[in-house]
């Protein structure tokens, strides 16, 4: 799987912004599926669906507020972030979940070992080749029925970000059209299982949830 050319630039821009973003988190609560009934009705759904299948790994984890939510519900449910900074904050908050510090271009995942895979809000810096890689990985490392859950941000252009939660960043968000992505999740051999479409509303829209599922 190809390096993304600027991995390293948006590990750096995550660490410098992890502190930030979490205190934005615990101050008004964006970022938090709690606060936002659809999203966090999506992520029932999903925990619902791959309960007993096996281990769950939040790629893309942040500060491990989905990681947590899931380990509630009783999943085998580990997360891996680009940003050390942001796995310490993880490890921080919720010390009864693992964490570890990982790109989901790096993840080694034998096939058929895991019942779910997540990339909550985490994929949309990865150039579009890439992205096609990691859900052709995710589609492998996935037992027969597991599932796949993404949220991303939708449009039809790429922003160059370089400022983000009141820091300066460095990175590129990648804006995808639904279809586009039900196109990649079918040819990475997936089913789609639900779609959900927030309109262009702030905080968080225009954005899209995805669930699809291994034949």
């Amino acid at each position: 799987m190809r390096r993304p050319d600027d991995l390293d630039a948006v590990r750096e821009s995550y660490d410098r912004a992890a502190d930030a973003y979490v205190e934005m988190v615990e101050s008004t609560g964006l970022g938090d599926i709690r606060t936002h009934p659809w999203l966090r009705a999506t992520v029932d759904a999903f925990a619902a669906s791959v309960a007993g299948r096996g281990p769950v790994l939040d790629v893309g984890c942040g500060p491990g507020l989905v990681t947590a939510y899931l380990a509630e519900r009783g999943l085998d449910v580990t997360g891996v972030d680009l940003s050390p900074r942001m796995v310490e904050h993880a490890r921080r908050l919720h010390p009864q979940c693992e964490f570890a510090v990982a790109s989901a271009t790096e993840l080694e995942l034998p096939d058929a070992s895991h019942g779910g895979l997540l990339g909550w809000w985490s994929l949309f810096n990865l150039p579009r080749d890439v992205l096609a890689d990691v859900l052709a990985a995710f589609a492998r490392a996935l037992v027969p029925g597991g599932q796949v859950l993404i949220a991303t941000h939708v449009g039809d252009d790429d922003l160059e970000r370089t400022e983000a939660y009141g820091v300066p960043v460095r990175w590129t968000t990648h804006r995808w059209r639904p279809e586009q992505l039900v196109a990649l999740l079918e040819r990475a051999g997936l089913q789609l299982v639900a779609e959900l479409r927030l309109p262009p509303d702030p905080p968080i829209g225009p954005a899209v949830v995805l669930c699809a599922a291994r034949r």
